[in-house]
């Protein structure tokens, strides 16, 4: 059968951006993938929902030292990335016939594009609101990849640079927000809840590893708390056939450990720690050709740390607590390659953030005023999104994290410009991998599964007494229902299996105190989010398409 040829336009029947070859007539649900044609410069393009939390939860603090041989501060594990490249589905479900004669473009008046504006705004704001109640409600970890999207949880995120995910990449990839033509918006809500405790492994002695016992010889106790609420959102916005706009709302950071025991063998190295993020990201990506994108991002992000330790090895011991907040700036910027019909490559780089915290240091003796320079690690992700057929698609994913510059943090008192404490962390950098595939059950439902491996920034030689984290394996399962031609619900969960972690105050430490303690976990993590994904274009309008400029 000869195909008719159409050029770059809204094709009625698949509302999408067309820039190759086109079906006409025949362009049912399922054609355009049988026939590899193309929305933007992908195959296709879901819609996601939140992001992830197991070297995002899997126990990720910052508990370095407040005190000289005391107080200690909590890190993260690792955390990071992925997307996807898929087929659209068609809204009008063959109902809507295709004009064959010239026709005069749609145009886009200033009306239009001020209601747009307002739309995006809105729903940006509204997953703004969300987030500060959920910062209030502790729903983090130290570094959180769960959180944004549920279609990208279903898969353990692969392919989330290449624009796998649906709209949730644009929180690795900015560039692929050319991949949802008119305007869109996405929010997901994702739950988390790590379970992992401490028990110790030998005696915990004071002084050294022969001294007197302890008095307390307590394990933590489960240290995942009541698990935590992380919302998320993404809005897109495509002004011309090439430029797009759009904004990001999420939480990349977070923490909450609170462990059943507060007062244990190590309370001195921690009883509590809480970080909360709200990240917001204006983002613009253009379409250079029917296969390059670029896009970009700016990142404004809140940060807030409490840490809490006990003052001593008595069950009531005083607590010692640092906390502050700041707001500071970072970039992401990456591009997609579609060099084969069906195919998406993604590559993204997401900058290190600068936080400089200012607050207190509180101990049973006083409260001085301090400021610290966290430095939170930079990121690399790459994706590959493959169309098999008109049924199976696949995916992949590699992320790199730079932790390795999370060293020694100073803890500075603004009294007098002297360290008051620091923060030890001494980490190594993370990666990433994960595979996903994803199967079209029927016009409606698609279903999908991934596996992920990560490699801990943390290890035996640094772990604390907050983070159980650890090399860990991800297994996901999720799936799409297009509710109506506007409205796409995603769902996903993950299980995640970290090896079992130990702590060693035993000397070689990097935030070793006066007790000697050595403990071990075996942690584990559910997550599961639920997204909705809201087309505000009208999908049945008929938009006529131009002559075809072919890439070949």
């Amino acid at each position: 059968m000869t195909r008719p040829q159409h050029d770059g336009g809204l094709l009625p029947e698949c509302n999408v951006t067309f820039q190759s070859d086109c079906c006409g007539d025949e362009c049912r649900p399922g054609w355009r993938k049988r026939h590899g044609c193309k929305t933007g410069n992908s195959s296709h393009v879901n819609h996601p929902f939140l992001n992830d939390l197991s070297a995002d939860l899997a126990k990720t603090v910052i508990f370095g030292r407040f005190l000289p041989s005391q107080a200690r501060i909590r890190k993260s594990g690792g955390g990071f990335w992925t997307m996807r490249a898929g087929l659209r589905r068609q809204t009008a479900r063959g109902m809507v016939r295709i004009k064959r004669g010239p026709a005069p473009r749609r145009t886009v008046t200033g009306m239009d594009s001020m209601k747009g504006l307002v739309r995006t705004a809105a729903a940006a704001t509204v997953s703004v609101a969300a987030l500060l109640a959920a910062g209030a409600a502790s729903a983090s970890s130290f570094a959180i990849r769960s959180g944004q999207g549920a279609e990208g949880l279903g898969m353990a995120y692969a392919g989330a640079a290449s624009g796998g995910i649906g709209m949730g990449a644009m929180a690795w990839n900015p560039a692929t927000i050319t991949m949802f033509p008119g305007r869109h918006s996405n929010w997901n809500f994702t739950y988390l809840n790590a379970n992992g405790d401490y028990q110790p492994t030998s005696p915990s002695r004071i002084g050294s590893p022969v001294g007197p016992l302890n008095p307390i010889q307590l394990g933590t106790g489960n240290l995942g708390g009541d698990g935590a609420f992380i919302p998320a959102s993404a809005s897109a916005w495509q002004l011309t056939d090439r430029l797009w706009v759009g904004m990001t709302t999420g939480a990349p950071y977070g923490l909450r450990s609170k462990p059943d025991n507060q007062a244990h063998a190590a309370q001195i190295y921690g009883r509590s720690a809480k970080v909360v993020t709200v990240n917001v990201s204006p983002t613009i990506g253009y379409k250079v050709n029917d296969w390059l994108s670029v896009g970009a991002a700016m990142q404004v992000q809140y940060l807030s740390a409490t840490l809490k330790q006990a003052s001593g090895l008595a069950p009531t011991a005083a607590p010692v607590i640092l906390d502050g907040d700041t707001i500071d700036f970072g970039y992401r910027f990456g591009l997609t390659l579609t060099p084969f019909n069906g195919t998406n490559i993604g590559l993204a780089y997401r900058s290190s953030i600068h936080q400089s915290l200012n607050g207190s240091l509180s101990t049973p003796l006083a409260r001085i005023p301090v400021k610290a320079n966290l430095n939170l690690p930079d990121s690399v992700v790459f994706g590959l999104s493959q169309v098999i057929n008109d049924q199976w698609q696949v995916h992949a994913g590699v992320e790199w994290t730079n932790w390795s510059r999370f060293r020694n943090i100073p803890v500075v008192s603004k009294l007098n410009g002297l360290p008051a404490t620091s923060l030890n962390f001494q980490y190594d950098d993370a990666w990433f991998f994960s595979g996903g595939v994803e199967y079209k059950y029927s016009n409606d439902l698609t279903l999908r599964a991934g596996i992920g491996y990560e490699l801990s920034a943390v290890n035996d030689r640094n772990r604390t007494i907050y983070i159980s984290d650890n090399d860990r394996l991800w297994l996901s399962a999720g799936a799409s229902y297009q509710v109506t031609d506007r409205i796409k619900l995603d769902v996903g969960y993950t299980y995640i299996d970290v090896k079992k972690a130990s702590v060693n105050y035993t000397g070689g430490h990097p935030q070793q105190g006066a007790v000697f303690y050595t403990a071990e976990a075996k942690p584990y993590i559910h997550i599961a989010s639920v997204g909705i994904t809201y087309n505000w274009d009208d999908p049945k309008q008929t938009i006529p398409v131009q002559p075809v400029v072919r890439k070949y």
